[in-house]
């Protein structure tokens, strides 16, 4: 997917460009996953879609549920989306890194191959 370590660094434009094919990739499993709860938390909680949205965002932000769940099924649902947020939140940040790094390591490794 990237550029070998003894490749030249990659251009800025195309960097830039790495970066927001990347930021898209982020954007669109935050928007899979709000839907995945939104969707969640109407069947089993039975809430409205603005009430299923607030509770999904709120869980994906790292903040919690709003209203609690009051049925069982939307208890386990909300355990299991609430665990499965977490690691929405590690995933997201690290597509959203990975570029980053990845540039930065190449640039040390090209200075180690020049010295």
């Amino acid at each position: 997917m990237y550029e070998h370590r003894r490749s030249p660094l990659l251009p800025v434009r195309l960097y830039y460009i790495r970066l927001a094919r990347h930021a898209v990739l982020a954007a669109a499993v935050v928007l899979v996953s709000l839907g995945a709860g939104m969707a969640g938390y109407a069947y089993f909680e039975r809430l409205g879609w603005i009430d299923a949205f607030l509770n999904s965002a709120m869980l994906l932000g790292g903040m919690g549920p709003v209203d609690a769940p009051k049925t069982p099924g939307g208890k386990l649902f909300a355990g299991c989306y609430a665990l499965y947020a977490g690691l929405v939140f590690l995933v997201t940040g690290s597509i959203l890194l990975a570029p980053v790094v990845h540039r930065l390591f190449h640039r040390f490794h090209l200075e180690e191959l020049n010295r």
